[in-house]
C-alpha cells in the first residue's frame, strides 16, 4: 500500500505516493525525473547516487524514500543557478575531472557537502570525503585537484 510523503527537492516541494520499500533513488529517478543521481551498484558501494539530505551526503540507493519524508534533498540538478554552473561543477570542468561522467554527480555532491561544512579542506580531508565514491576513469588526482580549487575560489 502506498503512502503519501512530502519531499523538498532542490527547494521545491513534492508530494509523492510511494511504496514503503522504494528507495529515495527510485523516487528521484522514476517519479520526479531527476536522473542525475546514478544507479550503479545499488548496494551503497559506488557513491554514484549520492545526494545531500539535510546537509549530509547520503547514498540514495540505501535510503528509503519514507525516511526522507519532510526533509530537504539537494541533487546535482539543484546546483546550477540561473543557467550558471556551481563553482564545484566549473572546477570539475576546468580541471578535467570528468571522463565518462558516471561518477561525477555523486563526486560533486560529496564535494559540496564537504565544502559546505569545511570551506578550506586539506587534500587528505578531500580524499576522505570522496572515499565512498568510486571512479574507474580518472585515478582521482584531477577530482581532488578540482575540489581543492573550488575551495580556494569560494562559493
Amino acid at each position: 500500500m502506498k503512502r503519501l510523503i512530502q519531499l523538498r527537492v532542490n527547494g521545491e516541494l513534492h508530494e509523492v505516493a510511494v511504496h514503503p520499500h522504494w528507495t529515495l533513488l527510485e523516487v528521484l529517478r522514476e517519479e520526479l525525473d531527476l536522473t542525475g543521481a546514478k544507479k550503479g551498484c545499488d548496494a551503497g558501494d559506488c557513491g554514484g547516487c549520492t545526494v545531500i539530505l539535510d546537509g549530509k551526503p547520503v547514498v540514495s540507493c540505501l535510503t528509503l524514500a519514507v525516511e526522507a519524508d519532510g526533509r530537504d534533498i539537494l541533487t546535482i540538478e539543484g546546483l546550477a543557478q540561473n543557467g550558471q554552473l556551481h563553482p564545484i561543477q566549473n572546477a570539475f570542468v576546468e580541471h578535467g575531472a570528468i571522463q565518462c561522467g558516471f561518477c561525477t554527480p555523486g563526486m560533486i555532491m560529496s564535494a559540496k557537502a564537504l565544502l559546505d561544512e569545511n570551506p578550506k579542506p586539506t587534500e587528505e580531508e578531500v580524499k576522505q570525503a570522496i572515499a565512498g565514491n568510486l571512479c574507474r576513469c580518472t585515478g582521482y588526482a584531477k577530482i581532488v585537484e578540482a575540489i581543492l580549487a573550488a575551495s580556494e575560489g569560494g562559493e
